[in-house]
């Protein structure tokens, strides 16, 4: 198992549903140490979905393009957070807003990390200004139905007051990151490629 990734390399992001792949993306690695490891989507990346039975269907997604549409992003994951930090900018450079993905602790792999998307989403615009929830209903409504089990509704729960304290207490360790861009070479990747539910390779 690699340890660490390099800066510029290719390197997968897979969402793992009852032990098998969901969506799986190509991303380039923008950093990566002891606190932080942070990963381009370029815009145009192409997207892999699972097939089969899942608990919670297919991926939603599926039914649109094949690739990522909005604009590049650039996500931000400590080990052991159960949530990401997702930062945009403008076409003029500024900072939209940092998006706060809730989703299962990262686990590295030989061809990059694995998570699950939690549903529950929160945004703080980029200007400062009071942040908001997102797919609250979306989230309460995969607890009710027992897509998440007690547990696992609390962990994200606690993850979400967890981001409330660090907004709250001007702790932010995410803001580092707002003078980033990314390089103009870094174009989407090539698709990954699914065989068996296990991703072949990123290029």
């Amino acid at each position: 198992m690699r340890s660490r990734f390099r800066r510029g390399e290719v390197i997968v992001r897979r969402e793992i549903l009852d032990g098998r792949p969901w969506l799986v993306y190509p991303t380039r690695v923008a950093g990566d140490d002891e606190q932080v490891l942070a990963v381009h989507l370029a815009q145009g990346t192409p997207l892999t979905f699972g097939r089969g039975d899942f608990r919670w269907g297919l991926h939603p997604w599926i039914e649109f393009e094949h690739v990522w549409q909005s604009s590049g992003v650039l996500q931000l994951q400590r080990p052991g957070d159960g949530y990401s930090v997702w930062g945009r900018w403008a076409d003029d450079g500024t900072l939209s807003e940092w998006y706060v993905n809730f989703q299962a602790p990262l686990v590295r792999t030989e061809l990059g990390f694995d998570t699950l998307d939690h549903e529950l989403d929160l945004v703080i615009p980029g200007d400062g200004s009071a942040y908001r929830w997102k797919d609250v209903e979306h989230f309460e409504e995969r607890v009710r139905t027992g897509g998440f089990d007690a547990e696992e509704a609390d962990a994200v729960r606690a993850a979400a007051a967890s981001v409330v304290d660090l907004i709250e207490r001007g702790a932010c360790w995410w803001e580092q990151w707002r003078d980033w861009r990314a390089p103009a070479d870094w174009g989407p990747p090539d698709a990954v490629a699914l065989q068996g539910g296990t991703p072949l390779s990123a290029r």
